[in-house]
């Protein structure tokens, strides 16, 4: 299929898409689902009838704000409506209002302001067809410009022009270490082997992160686009998607995903009518979150137990079943299709000098507005959590932003002016992660935190290593301790001395990152600490 074709059947879609004049979007994300928008769905079709043809409900992926859900847009072409009308909240009782309001004065009791900070102040690269497009559909996806990418990568570059464009952009790996994605793809396209693998790591483990699960289930086919891309530019022809099993809507929709792209002739033999073949198989994960570390996920791919193993040999010299491998993970190649198209220059105008693009994040814990974010590289911790996070409820102080999970740290009030990027968090001793930020308010006890997630770290341990398999279960029998007021000074120094042991000599990025949170919470908070000792 040539450019040309695929811009013709993309008009095709877009005629059939412009014949529908009012269009009702209800949020069917697993976030909008979980608050009951199924329900709202099966109202407001009821309520819209056939609409003689013109009007339309239809379910689409996260809106973002998944605090006020479910949430329910309203377009209507012919009254200047461009998705300008949100509602939120709604319920199956509303729907004959919501429909009745079509081209109408709006339901005013029910209405989120669309200009609002959330909204406004974001940047949508990723997610720009979050929210807008449905799922399931092929057609909507190649309507809004789906594949196009990928015909012109196969049809007008070689794979040296992909891998000039994707190292031109800057980009770097959206799962948390920040490895220069051009690299990793050129070092693999290097590797002179007949059989060379493409993973999408979907194993997003961090408490309170979703952001990886959000996108595969509202846009799986750019996902899919993104792996393809880089299938041809490495030489590669199979690969596997590794997400958790407790995913059950992202594996369905990528499932649908897969099929729709392999009928169209996007995967498969002869992709898009050309030479170039690529095959995509769904693996799942059992929950383990050590298994988010590449050389253990590829263990668990091959059918073995999911552990780690030291490196080098990297990925990229000998990865699944010895052959050369790249792994990336979800946010990663959604990412790889507007690159191509908009080319790596326009990528690298966003962000920051040495993190270029946008970056996703999951908002959670105490902040008003709870939900999946995009925004430039380089906006302020303060700007996302006061500004775009709506700040903390109830009228309470802020104390505390944990970002990079338990591979993280806790930033505290005096440096929420820190630009977030990959460098400057790391000065604090924490990081960026996949993208989860977890926010506390005055009443956290920074103690209580930490021994959270050196729970979490020592129950996730696979136990191949010594000082991550006994370490972290060391660390957190103190902390236990200090948290119920039963420890000592002595206590607190043995805790930093075994924070360094293991964040020295633990196999995997597991065991070496398990401390940061300690480690961040003492640098900040130890006066939290010195409390419990004295008993408080």
């Amino acid at each position: 299929m040539h450019l040309e074709d695929l811009a013709e059947k993309a008009a095709e879609y877009r005629a059939e898409e412009a014949a529908v004049r009012r269009e009702v979007r209800v949020c069917v994300a697993a976030s909008c689902q979980s608050s009951g928008s199924l329900p709202v769905l099966e109202a407001l079709t009821q309520a819209c009838g056939d609409g003689g043809g013109t009007c339309r409900v239809k379910g689409v992926g996260c809106m973002g704000l998944c605090s006020a859900g479910p949430l329910v847009a309203v377009a209507d072409k012919d009254c200047g409506l461009a998705d300008s009308v949100l509602y939120r909240d709604v319920t199956p009782a509303d729907a004959s209002d919501i429909i009745g309001s079509v081209c109408g004065a709006p339901v005013e009791r029910l209405r989120c302001p669309t200009d609002q900070p959330f909204f406004a102040r974001q940047q949508k690269v990723v997610l720009e067809n979050s929210g807008v497009i449905d799922p399931d559909s092929f057609k909507g996806y190649v309507a809004v410009g789906g594949y196009a990418a990928l015909v012109q990568a196969l049809s007008e570059m070689t794979p040296a022009d992909v891998l000039r464009e994707v190292t031109a952009s800057g980009l770097r790996g959206r799962g948390g270490g920040g490895y220069p994605t051009g690299l990793k793809w050129s070092t693999v396209a290097k590797m002179p082997a007949a059989q060379k693998y493409v993973i999408c790591n979907a194993d997003e483990g961090d408490p309170g992160a979703f952001m990886d699960r959000a996108v595969l289930e509202s846009d799986p086919h750019r996902v899919l686009e993104g792996m393809a891309i880089a299938a041809y530019a490495i030489g590669a022809n199979k690969a596997y998607v590794y997400v958790r099993a407790e995913y059950p809507l992202a594996v369905e929709r990528l499932q649908t995903a897969i099929r729709k792209a392999k009928r169209a002739g996007f995967l498969g033999t002869k992709v898009a009518d050309t030479q170039f073949a690529f095959d995509v198989e769904i693996r799942l994960g059992a929950g383990a979150f050590v298994c988010g570390e590449e050389t253990a996920l590829m263990a668990s791919i091959e059918g073995l137990r999911g552990q780690p193993r030291p490196r080098p040999p990297y990925p990229a010299e000998s990865g699944l079943w010895g052959c050369p491998t790249l792994i990336n993970n979800v946010e990663s190649f959604a990412n790889i299709a507007p690159i191509i198209r908009n080319g790596g220059d326009w990528f690298a105008g966003i962000g920051t000098e040495k993190s270029k693009g946008t970056k996703v994040f999951a908002l959670a814990g105490k902040i008003q507005n709870t939900g999946l974010i995009e925004v430039p590289m380089g906006t302020s911790l303060r700007d996302i959590i006061e500004t775009i996070g709506g700040g903390i409820p109830d009228g309470k102080a802020f104390k505390a932003v944990q970002t990079g999970g338990p591979s993280g740290g806790c930033i505290p009030e005096q440096h929420l002016d820190i630009a977030v990027d990959y460098d400057s968090l790391k000065t604090l001793g924490t990081m960026m992660g996949s993208g989860g930020m977890i926010v506390m308010d005055e009443t956290s006890c920074m103690v209580d935190v930490a021994r959270y997630f050196m729970e979490f770290c020592m129950t996730e341990s696979c136990g191949k290593c010594i000082p991550c398999r006994a370490g972290t279960q060391q660390m957190h029998g103190l902390l236990d301790k200090i948290a119920k007021g039963q420890g000592a000074h002595a206590d607190l120094a043995l805790l930093e001395e075994l924070c360094e042991v293991v964040q020295a000599t633990s196999l995997c990025g597991l065991g070496q990152t398990a401390p940061n949170p300690v480690l961040s919470t003492l640098r900040y908070f130890r006066d939290e600490y010195e409390e419990k000792l004295a008993g408080g």
